[in-house]
């Protein structure tokens, strides 16, 4: 199994940023593709943005133009970063690899966008 550790949440005014972290357990190389989902109260989760093994990159409308995704395969791990910040951002942010058979979570980390 793969586990998966997200880190860099916080609390942050609007039109900040915050870098979020996602480490595996494991070599991220061979995996196709990684991504960061979100989900606010009452909502369901939805994606953010993916990134292939070949550094393919998708996004939500929402997101374009403010959040980069970009993954060090030395390191094991993925990045999320976000910029100009809105309030509309506020919410749990989730690391996800599917794998053959599987789809693999971590347990997620706290964004607020509030002043």
């Amino acid at each position: 199994q793969v586990r998966l550790v997200e880190s860099g949440g916080g609390l942050v005014q609007p039109g900040g940023s915050l870098r979020l972290s996602c480490t595996a357990s494991e070599s991220i190389r061979s995996f196709v593709v990684l991504g960061w989902y979100r989900q606010a109260p009452g909502n369901q989760r939805e994606l953010v943005a993916t990134i292939t093994r070949i550094g393919t990159t998708n996004y939500a409308d929402s997101v374009k133009g403010r959040f980069t995704i970009s993954r060090d395969n030395a390191k094991n791990t993925v990045y999320l970063q976000m910029n100009r910040l809105i309030s509309e951002d506020t919410a749990i942010y989730y690391c996800n690899v599917p794998i053959t058979g599987s789809n693999y979570w971590g347990q997620g980390t706290q964004v607020t966008v509030s002043s």
